[in-house]
Order: structure tokens, then C-alpha cells, then sequence
């Protein structure tokens, strides 16, 4: 297969590089192959729009100071968590 293909018709790298440029540059190339697979798959383009939102959405959550844990909750989870390891 040639390299045109290979980056139009790769979903699962478009998805990794989308993941990926949520939390760091990504370099010139990774773009390109990006671009060139979005221009022409557009399941990975919805898959883009909706990972932006999801990210968008959760961020806005945790920048909220209600929706943190309280102390009680944290240590309960963190017994739990525990538990399970020495059950090992």
C-alpha cells in the first residue's frame, strides 16, 4: 500500500493523533497526516468534533469547585482501592 493510502484510510492513528493534540503540539507532519485523513473520512471527523466537546465539557466541570470530592469520599475510595491491591 502507498503512503497516501496508508494515511487516508488509517482511523485508528487519526483518532490517536486527535487524543494526542488535545495535550500536546503536534509536529508538522502528524498534522498533515491528520488534515489529509479528516479531508476525506468523515467518522473520524465526528469522532474529532465530539472528542473537542467531551474535553470542552470536562474541564468546565472540574474548573467548578461544587462538583469536587469531599475528604470523606476521597479516603472511602481510597480504603477501597487498598483493599483490593492486598487481595493480591
Amino acid at each position: 500500500m502507498n503512503t497516501l493510502k496508508k494515511i487516508v484510510y488509517n482511523c485508528r492513528q487519526a483518532t490517536l493523533l486527535m487524543e494526542k493534540r488535545e495535550f500536546v503540539k503536534l509536529s508538522f507532519r502528524e498534522v498533515i497526516e491528520l488534515r489529509i485523513h479528516l479531508y476525506r473520512c468523515n467518522v473520524c471527523k465526528l469522532y474529532g468534533q465530539q472528542t473537542r466537546i467531551i474535553n470542552s465539557m470536562v474541564q468546565h466541570i472540574f474548573k467548578n469547585q461544587q462538583y469536587r470530592l469531599d475528604d470523606s469520599f476521597k479516603r472511602e475510595l481510597q480504603n477501597r482501592i487498598d483493599e483490593e491491591l492486598n487481595k493480591k
